[in-house]
């Protein structure tokens, strides 16, 4: 790919977006919630999972590895708790509707608990928790992925990067959104270093040997963050929105990229939780609020001009796009503007 870039902005790259996976046959109400997830990520420079991925979900629609007429459902299992059925939909669409039922729940009766049975790839994750935050809940998301990480001390893949997204309301400014995968780097900052011909850092990943690697194209497997810490925090997203849901686990979930005509009947965990049955909203925002302040008064550490709280920089990022235009990559460019479908 090439390292040339051409500048956009929010609207151009979602109308593009859209247009391309209508044009391999995604209905319009799938591709329109796909392109807001994947503006939502390119608009805060996480580009490993904005444009790089069009291609990716413009040929699995093509080749039918989305359900383009599911037959969609949501199963109350108490007053708190529910399976939303995605029937192998598109992703970024069923997590959206799961995360709805989730709010819904937490709204009447303090909490929303749903799992995301059968569903594809859902992009960042971090969306949907944002979503949940401007309504005043906490919430907290985690999804599956294909094996491509190794345990600790082990060197052959088992479990996937298994991302969890965090996110709080707060009163005076956009909510606190917290998007980590489980990994040193996820499988979409690989994308993105081949993208720009770039090489990587020696701890992010290793190669079919088992030995860390600073070649983009050499990686075979990533590695977890922290070492046990993360191999114990991907175990349990594994568990919540896999094992928990009676899906497929571990070095059993299907391939990203095998076989794109496939579906992935991929889990999802929503977790949001109404802060009135615990104190009050009002309250709540005041202290995250008050705790915002405080870590930008606490003196940075040498090398460091400021403490940011997780998520900041990503919406000093979008602002400072707002002002010069997002950058993607000039031959993606190229592909999302003409008429070949993949």
């Amino acid at each position: 790919m090439s390292e040339n870039l051409v500048i956009s902005n929010s609207e151009e790259l979602r109308g593009l977006f859209k247009e391309k996976l209508m044009l391999n046959g995604m209905p319009e109400a799938f591709a329109d919630r796909a392109a807001d997830v994947l503006v939502w990520a390119d608009e805060r420079g996480i580009h490993s999972h904005g444009s790089v991925r069009m291609q990716y979900y413009s040929e699995r629609c093509a080749k039918g590895g989305f359900n383009n007429e599911p037959e969609l459902k949501f199963e109350k299992t108490g007053p708190s708790t529910g399976v939303y059925h995605g029937d192998n939909a598109v992703g970024h669409y069923v997590a959206y509707e799961a995360m709805e039922e989730a709010i819904k729940m937490a709204k009447e009766s303090g909490i929303g608990a749903v799992g995301v049975s059968e569903m594809s790839h859902s992009g960042a994750i971090g969306y949907f928790v944002q979503k949940a935050a401007e309504e005043g809940m906490v919430a907290l998301s985690m999804c599956q992925s294909d094996p491509m990480v190794v345990p600790f001390g082990g060197s052959e893949p088992y479990f996937g990067t298994n991302p969890i997204a965090f996110a709080a309301p707060r009163k005076n400014d956009t909510p606190i959104v917290f998007d980590m995968a489980t990994t040193v780097q996820a499988w979409g900052k690989i994308l993105d270093a081949r993208s720009k011909n770039k090489d990587i850092p020696d701890t992010w990943a290793v190669d079919k040997d088992g030995n860390p690697t600073t070649d983009p194209y050499a990686v075979n497997a990533l590695l977890p963050v922290a070492g046990p810490k993360g191999y114990g925090l991907m175990m349990m997203v594994d568990i919540l929105s896999g094992s928990l849901l009676g899906l497929p686990h571990g070095k059993h979930v299907s391939s990203m990229y095998k076989d794109l005509s496939e579906y992935r009947r991929l889990g999802q965990f929503h977790l949001v939780i109404n802060p009135d049955f615990f104190s009050s909203r009002d309250a709540m925002e005041e202290k995250m609020d008050t705790m915002v302040d405080e870590l930008h008064g606490n003196k940075p550490a040498t090398g460091f001009d400021q403490v940011y709280y997780p998520g900041e920089l990503m919406e000093a990022q979008k602002a400072e796009y707002e002002k010069s235009g997002i950058p993607i990559p000039e031959d993606i460019m190229e592909y999302l503007k003409s008429d070949t479908p993949y």
